[in-house]
């Protein structure tokens, strides 16, 4: 079993310590929290070891879970790799992509693996349609959630949309070509909603919306290809698969038949997969376990974890605010 160690027991720290104490793949060896008030309540409430010093933490395992607020990611992130340590780091990797570039090269310099933490790639609705997806050409994602005050300390596009860069990054293989981007700032001091409109060498388009500031939660996105739409729900891991075949020439009564202004007849018929449940973010993080323990890549690497952030940061930077 891999030593673990947790950095930051905020919210979502505590779920990342809960799931690497029940894990088969990992022996949770403790945490270290800044907040010395918080990381003493933590300790007591829940029985984990707490490190006052991040060293000894750091010394003490084989990887460590960065799950503390963005802008201290990089210099906490370069402490564990310099000291030969693996990282799973959740999203954004960074703050800037300059600073990604630098832990990519520190990482190979000493030789550790590194996993950011996108959890949708592990979404079950997600992975039960990743495969069939195949050079889509229009893209539409729609990621809207209620007020809350955690994640505020960046934009929305940084907190939300970049889930919906990443997946759209992994299954578009082209280069991004042009960016148009509008946000809008209504309770924060950075945009709380967004949306953009990403363009690529192969033509594909995203069309992308973010926003925390809804009446209600919904993470939706629908990938339009060649005879195909598949549509995913994030939120209630639902997905649909919608296929278009050259019609018989005797269909069934019930078939569902469409037929264009040259008189080309197409059948509609559904091919949805089963969606197998699971516990995302354990998943993660057991898949980090394996690509460490076989020596192969992880599922979410660092340099894809950098490129959302570049064109996470190129939307920022093309705001029509």
């Amino acid at each position: 079993m891999l030593k673990a160690g947790v950095l930051g027991a905020g919210h979502l720290g505590k779920i990342h310590l809960k799931l690497l104490q029940q894990s088969e793949e990992y022996e949770l060896v403790g945490f270290y929290d800044a907040n010395k008030e918080n990381a003493e309540k933590v300790a007591s409430e829940f029985g984990y070891k707490h490190f006052d010093d991040l060293d000894e933490l750091i010394a003490a395992v084989d990887m460590i879970d960065v799950v503390t607020p963005t802008l201290s990611h990089f210099e906490v992130a370069k402490k564990v790799i310099t000291a030969g340590k693996h990282l799973f780091i959740e999203k954004p990797i960074t703050s800037t992509y300059e600073e990604a570039e630098e832990l990519i090269k520190l990482a190979k310099k000493h030789n550790v693996k590194g996993q950011v933490g996108h959890v949708e790639r592990f979404n079950p609705a997600f992975q039960a349609v990743a495969d069939r997806i195949e050079n889509p050409m229009f893209i539409e994602a729609h990621r809207l959630a209620e007020f809350n005050p955690r994640g505020t300390d960046v934009p929305v596009v940084l907190d939300l949309m970049i889930h919906d860069i990443d997946a759209v990054l992994s299954v578009v293989k082209s280069d991004v070509k042009k960016i148009n981007a509008s946000g809008v700032s209504v309770i924060s001091d950075t945009p709380d909603i967004a949306n953009a409109r990403i363009e690529f060498e192969n033509g594909c388009v995203a069309n992308l919306t973010a926003s925390r500031i809804s009446m209600k939660n919904m993470r939706k996105s629908r990938f339009f290809q060649r005879d195909a739409y598949i549509s995913v729900d994030f939120l209630d891991k639902v997905c649909e698969v919608v296929k278009m075949k050259d019609a018989p020439e005797k269909p069934d009564d019930y078939a569902m038949i469409l037929q264009n202004a040259e008189g080309i007849k197409k059948q509609i018929y559904f091919d949805n997969p089963s969606v197998s449940p699971n516990n995302a973010i354990l998943e993660e993080l057991e898949s980090f376990a394996n690509a460490i323990n076989n020596d192969t890549e992880p599922v979410v690497t660092l340099e894809q974890g950098a490129k959302a952030l570049k064109v996470a940061n190129q939307v920022i930077a093309n705001f029509n605010v």
